[in-house]
């Protein structure tokens, strides 16, 4: 169990054997030596560090904890470094789709009618239920555009990367100015994260954010005249005129053209919980943050292996193989598991909050921290350490099924302690107010 709390019970750590020791920079002087020949296993265990869910709840709650403070640092402030006047800039919740590669299953009722030409429905009559294995899966397999899907996943990032610099010009276009004068007075902040919809494709959710211009200040209000109806404007009009001419597949002739799907959400985000229904600033941090732990494993169910999602997969192979070494499809043979998408599932513009780097170095300096604090109490006269290490991989994992139970079991125990805590904290702050 001790092993276990030290690595967070990851499900899946990293084996380790070696050593390490603590010394004082100064003096040189030993005050710390371990090494893994003296524990029982002869192992040492680190996180694995997945921020997917399927394969460790605890590394992934992690990541997902810290995903939360990045956003809601840059949308509410007040923590991390951010001021809370960040709140009061023009922000928008964005969602981003893909288009329809063709008809399938899901709970509303389509208004397609008739039979395809393979004499099977062309919509959706929406008699699933949330849960449903079948929503997703195409109403016509053989009608369904898989080397469309996959071409449009690759370069989805393209998309996403050509619509940021497009907001900066629809935004100047909405402002009256030009780009450069624009630039001088606004600039454009977001953080986005991917999600993967059951047809297996991404949406793109993401909270954009306009700043001012202070070369003093690191977060400076808009001017006065710079409101959300601007980016609001700027958002819609950027989505609408991007698009991207992707490389011809194979023999093909026809060239794509590549844009964002006609589902696009723009929604403005208010400080508090409870105004008539909008989205809060806490509410879109912990949406946000709940899909950068999601997977292409989590659409396959319980059971896994829907055949939709292998064909995805198998059509991405195809293509890749069929593609020539300067072809840049060549590439998707190994993006293929994530069904063709090759981006980041969560990034951020430079300025918009504080970094995911930077609060796992925070975590590091709070151990060292604690290292210090051991040596002083053991009469060490130090106020910073040394700490060299020699370390070798062992492998992945616990050793036995019995280890792996324990941890698991001991982090779903923890979560939903601090679970209870948080709202108990919630409740009493309500009652207090």
């Amino acid at each position: 169990m001790t092993a276990a709390a030290r690595v967070g019970f990851c499900s899946n750590p990293v084996r380790l054997t070696g050593s390490s020791a603590t010394l004082d920079p100064q003096s040189g002087e030993v005050i710390r030596e371990f090494a893994t020949s003296t524990q029982p296993d002869g192992l040492s265990y680190t996180r694995c560090g997945n921020r997917r869910a399927r394969r460790c709840e605890s590394c992934s709650h992690e990541y997902k904890g810290d995903t939360w403070h990045m956003i809601m640092a840059g949308a509410a402030g007040g923590i991390k470094g951010v001021p809370e006047s960040v709140a009061d800039h023009p922000m928008v919740f964005v969602t981003l789709t893909a288009p329809s590669f063709g008809s399938v299953h899901s709970t509303s009722r389509s208004r397609l009618r008739g039979v395809c030409s393979h004499g099977r429905p062309r919509g959706c009559n929406g008699d699933h239920e949330q849960g449903d294995p079948m929503l997703g899966d195409p109403m016509c397999d053989e009608c369904y555009d898989y080397e469309g899907h996959v071409v449009w996943q690759f370069f989805a990032p393209e998309l996403w990367r050509r619509f940021t610099i497009q907001l900066r010009r629809s935004l100047a276009h909405e402002m009256g100015v030009t780009q450069r004068a624009a630039a001088e007075v606004v600039r454009v902040q977001f953080a986005k994260v991917a999600e993967f919809q059951r047809r297996g494709s991404v949406h793109f959710h993401a909270i954009v954010r306009l700043d001012g211009v202070n070369t003093t200040e690191e977060f400076p209000p808009t001017p006065a005249d710079v409101t959300e109806a601007h980016l609001t404007a700027a958002v819609k009009a950027a989505a609408q005129r991007v698009s991207f001419e992707a490389p011809i597949v194979g023999n093909d002739l026809t060239t794509r053209i590549l844009r964002w799907g006609s589902q696009l959400d723009v929604q403005p985000i208010v400080r508090r919980e409870g105004l008539d229904g909008a989205l809060s600033d806490r509410a879109v941090a912990a949406y946000i943050a709940k899909y950068a732990t999601k997977a292409t494993e989590d659409l396959d169910g319980d059971t896994g292996g829907r055949l939709h999602i292998r064909r995805i997969k198998a059509t991405a192979e195809l293509i890749a193989d069929a593609s020539g070494a300067e072809s840049p499809y060549v590439l998707l043979a190994k993006w293929a598991h994530m069904l063709g998408f090759r981006g980041h599932f969560s990034s951020k513009s430079r300025r918009y909050s504080v970094t995911l780097g930077a609060l796992r170095g925070a975590r590091r300096r709070w151990r060292l921290d604690r290292v210090i604090e051991r040596a002083q109490a053991e009469g060490h006269d130090v106020d910073e350490v040394l700490v060299i290490g020699s370390w070798s991989f062992a492998g992945m994992g616990w050793r036995t099924e019995g280890d792996r139970a324990l941890a698991v079991e001991a982090a779903r125990a923890t979560r939903e302690w601090r679970d209870a805590r948080r709202v108990r904290f919630e409740e009493k702050g309500e009652k207090d107010a």
